[in-house]
């Protein structure tokens, strides 16, 4: 399969971009601003833009001292995020038709390369790049998508990194909480010459909110991130080198609370977790080289790689299944349920023997070459190139056998590793496009795009040891799909535009697909309008998708809805359909301005037909009413304050819940609202201060995959911003 691995062209190109003031206007392909690839542009490129998109601008990042990617993307329409741990390290993003389950339904990017793990044989991103070092994101949701892939139904989410400076500058930022966990991000660089440079870190050590069962260990984390660009810029060529590095190690465990202990104590956490623990590093390096034929045609190839290893070692959720007394079943459903015996197991009251700690540990390695031309011709902008990539996953994972003895976890030993947990799963794909951005008349723009994905996995399971000398299983499936799309605006009046779209979308099968399994398949459609006027802006789209074969990828963290935990299942057809509005506009009262963002979103997603759903089945993890506000209130002596609100509606935990009664199968919805006072002296640093949930509220955000877990607690951050 590697040896398919050729030099192919391939690129990270130009779709432009919406977004309340927004401030990234990069364009990849324009070589001018080689260092930060983005897919969007700035505002006014946004609202011009032939399909919905969205920025959330480096302005907003850097007021809001943003560290967690759930709490930034809750303020932007036709997303949806599912929060797990609290602190956003695991981060669950989905968009429109695609649900959120650890972000595998969407295409990942950063500085327009995959940077999921493995984004074709196994999509789930358990890596995500650290939030307080982003320079800005980026959200494409309509046709133009097509350009990217290999997830094409919900959307593309881009997340833009630091810039080279054009002069030799830096900034900090260094904050505290009231529990004293600690932030910190540098960065410094600038050009001299043809040559660019930058260096960054990002630094996070953080106390946990949770308090664990009989023990002082901490259920926090420790995170470094660091990136080194290097640039060289001639006259008609220009070259890249990008290398990021991150290590994790956190204190984090997929187990929950039943749901008696939830609502006594949301942030108690069991004791038979407190050996839980998750270990990650990251490894990204890409090279670009960016080529002016003439003035009219720019070629971009990017080669890149990506490895990322982890091992969470974590109670596996069942109890001894040889016990008499227990089902060998999911342990927080057994209490849940009013299981006396494991009620006490989780509580510490009851001794059990056999409890079962998997070291949940994985290699991944991804690697392509991508390459894409920007050829101006008349009235025409036109995009296309490929991308070969390959990627794979490897698993060895021995599962540890503990006894709990009076409250306390006593190691007895560890057991011979069976096949389904000894396995390597491959992917190697080529992805060939072409767009036009045609402007048929002053009034009139349209996008053409078409898309082909040539696809092939496999999966192979071991019996033995490490050296993997007999195989148990294989598994091998290949398919070949073509997608196309046309969406654009039409100028109604000088502040009126109409927007619609169409495009067809794919949801890649994980490498245990079967042969001859039939990748997701969706028909999208989109109908919007848009105002602008000087600083109002305001927008309204409708939504349609209609799924002929609604595929979920299955894992432990996300388990398919017929309990799969690998390998796809189908779900039979579906219908989401959904409006998005947003609007933006600027007061003023006296000395003061008021700038006010609002978001919202609404969403019907439904089973249509399918051998194990009926119709009428609510999907997993899409929430019906999304809804956001930003109110500021800055003041030209250097005084800024602003609240933001954010809203999201109970969602199904498995497809389904409306057609049940019960409380168990259902995420609470949740309702804060922070608050953000900033100072900028006129000579020196810049302090806030900064509340999350300021209300305190703590609801159930996430049953997946066992227990009822909460959103953070109200904290208190104080912290300084120096340039130099």
């Amino acid at each position: 399969m590697k040896s398919r691995l050729t030099v192919l062209a391939s690129g990270v190109a130009l779709a432009t971009s919406i977004g309340l003031y927004s401030s990234s206007s990069i364009a990849e392909g324009k070589a001018a601003e080689l260092d930060t690839v983005t897919v969007i542009g700035d505002d006014e490129a946004v609202r011009k833009l032939p399909g919905s998109a969205a920025v959330v601008s480096h302005e907003q990042l850097r007021t809001e001292a943003t560290t967690d990617i759930h709490q930034v993307l809750k303020t932007v329409p036709g997303v949806y995020i599912q929060e797990e741990d609290g602190f956003g390290l695991r981060p669950n993003i989905g968009i429109r038709a695609a649900s959120p389950e650890r972000s595998q339904n969407i295409t990942l990017m950063e500085d327009g390369v995959l940077i999921a793990p493995a984004p074709y044989s196994n999509p789930a991103a358990y890596y995500f790049p650290t939030t307080s070092r982003l320079h800005s994101i980026e959200v494409l949701k309509g046709a133009p998508l097509l350009r990217y892939g290999p997830q094409t139904v919900g959307g593309v989410v881009n997340l833009v990194s630091t810039p080279i400076p054009e002069t030799n500058q830096g900034s900090a930022m260094f904050m505290m909480n009231d529990r004293g966990s600690a932030d910190l991000h540098l960065n410094y660089g600038g050009k001299t010459g043809p040559w660019g440079y930058s260096i960054e870190t990002a630094q996070r050590h953080y106390q946990g909110f949770k308090d664990i069962d009989r023990n002082d260990d901490n259920s926090g984390f420790q995170l470094e991130d660091y990136v080194a660009k290097l640039s060289w810029e001639g006259e008609r060529n220009k070259f890249l080198f990008k290398i990021q590095r991150s290590m994790e190690n956190s204190d984090e465990t997929y187990a929950g609370l039943t749901d008696v202990d939830f609502h006594r104590d949301e942030n108690r956490r069991y004791g038979l977790t407190h050996i839980d623990e998750m270990d990650n590093q990251h490894t990204g390096i890409n090279l670009t080289h960016v080529f002016d034929w003439s003035d009219n045609l720019t070629s971009t190839v990017t080669a890149y790689r990506n490895e990322f290893k982890r091992n969470w070692f974590k109670f596996d959720g069942d109890y001894d299944r040889a016990s008499p007394t227990s089902d060998g079943s999911d342990i927080i459903a057994d209490a849940n349920a009013g299981n006396a015996n494991a009620i006490g197991i989780l509580r510490g009251t009851i001794d059990e023997e056999n409890l079962l700690y998997k070291n949940n540990n994985r290699t991944y390695d991804s690697y392509g070459v991508q390459a894409n031309f920007n050829w101006l011709v008349g009235e025409h902008d036109v995009n296309f190139g490929a991308r070969q990539h390959y990627d794979e996953t490897d698993r060895f994972q021995p599962v540890e056998v503990y006894d709990q003895v009076n409250g306390q976890l006593v190691y007895q030993g560890t057991n011979a590793v069976g096949s389904s947990d000894n396995r390597l799963e491959e992917a190697q794909a080529l992805s060939l496009w072409i767009t036009d951005d045609y402007q048929v008349t002053d009034r009139l723009l349209l996008n053409l795009s078409l898309r082909m994905e040539d696809v092939e996995t496999k999966a192979r399971r071991y019996a033995g040891g490490a050296a993997r000398s007999s195989v148990t299983d294989r598994v091998d499936n290949d398919y070949r799909e073509y997608l196309a799309g046309i969406s654009g605006t039409f100028d109604l009046t000088d502040n009126w535009q109409v927007l619609a779209g169409f495009h067809e979308g794919m949801i890649p099968l994980s490498a245990g697909a079967e042969d001859g399994t039939e990748p997701g398949k969706s028909d999208n459609y989109e109908l919007g309008l848009r105002f602008d006027h000087g600083v109002f802006y305001g927008e309204a789209i409708a939504f349609y998708s209609d799924f002929s074969n609604l595929v979920e990828q299955c894992s432990v963290a996300a388990p398919c809805s017929n309990d799969a935990e690998s390998g796809s299942f189908s779900v039979g057809g579906a219908k989401v359909k959904g409006l998005e509005f947003q609007a933006g506009t600027l007061f003023t009262a006296g000395d003061f301005l008021i700038p006010v963002d609002l978001a919202y979103t609404y969403t019907d997603a439904e089973t249509t037909s399918g051998d194990e759903f009926a119709s009428g089945q609510q999907l997993q993890n899409i929430p019906e009413n999304i809804f956001s506000i930003r109110v500021g209130l800055e003041h030209n002596n250097g005084w800024n304050n602003y609240a933001v609100l954010k809203y999201i509606d109970e969602t199904c935990v498995s497809i389904g819940c409306n057609k049940s009664d019960s409380r168990l199968d259902k995420n609470d919805a949740l309702t804060t609202v922070d608050l953000i006072s900033r100072y900028q002296f006129s000579r020196g640093p810049e302090v806030f201060v900064k509340v999350e949930n300021l209300f305190d509220r703590q609801e159930i955000i996430s049953r997946s995959p066992f227990g009822a877990r909460p959103n953070i607690e109200r904290t208190v951050w104080a912290g300084l911003i120096v340039d130099f």
